[in-house]
């Protein structure tokens, strides 16, 4: 049984991506960005472990669900147990899966993070880079500060460079 450490869920999130999200924050996060929203999640030692089926069964109850996001905390910290999470929810119907994290996709394309490319490999979009408390914004949809990026993870990696998702859904 494969377990992820989870600072929490919401089952019916509209502030995570576009539509009704069901929303993972992981526990545990190296970054400790000043200013951060979640700072609960940053201890490695806080939350509980969670078996990734009772999180599929649990977000699976929603009828109106449009995607999954994961966040946290740092969600590439658990990259293996998120990408097994995302070709269940795949399994099931769902076609949205979207991640936060602090790291620049660049980096995770580059295998700085161990187990991340096998989670771009089941995520749709990535909002990557680090929150700077000095350029936080109230105009970007669905990010905290302007040097953040929407990323089209699977044009990326088709590519080979990252490909920003401009659609007006999460723009």
């Amino acid at each position: 049984m494969t377990k992820i450490r989870l600072a929490g869920t919401v089952g019916d999130s509209i502030t995570d991506g576009p539509g009704i999200r069901y929303t993972i924050f992981v526990q545990g996060c190296p970054h400790n960005c000043p200013g951060c929203h979640n700072p609960q999640t940053h201890d490695f030692g806080g939350g509980k472990d969670v078996d990734i089926d009772v999180l599929l069964e649990e977000g699976m109850r929603n009828p109106l669900l449009c995607g999954v996001t994961f966040s946290g905390g740092e969600p590439m910290c658990q990259a293996r147990a998120l990408a097994e999470l995302a070709r269940k929810f795949r399994e099931r119907g769902v076609d949205d899966i979207a991640c936060y994290t602090g790291y620049l996709c660049e980096d995770l394309l580059a295998g700085k993070v161990d187990g991340a490319k096998e989670l771009l490999e089941q995520l749709d979009t990535l909002v990557d880079g680090p929150f700077i408390q000095a350029r936080r914004t109230w105009e970007a949809k669905f990010m905290g500060s302007d040097n953040q990026r929407v990323i089209d993870v699977q044009r990326t990696l088709k590519e080979g460079k990252v490909v920003l998702d401009e659609s007006e859904r999460w723009n």
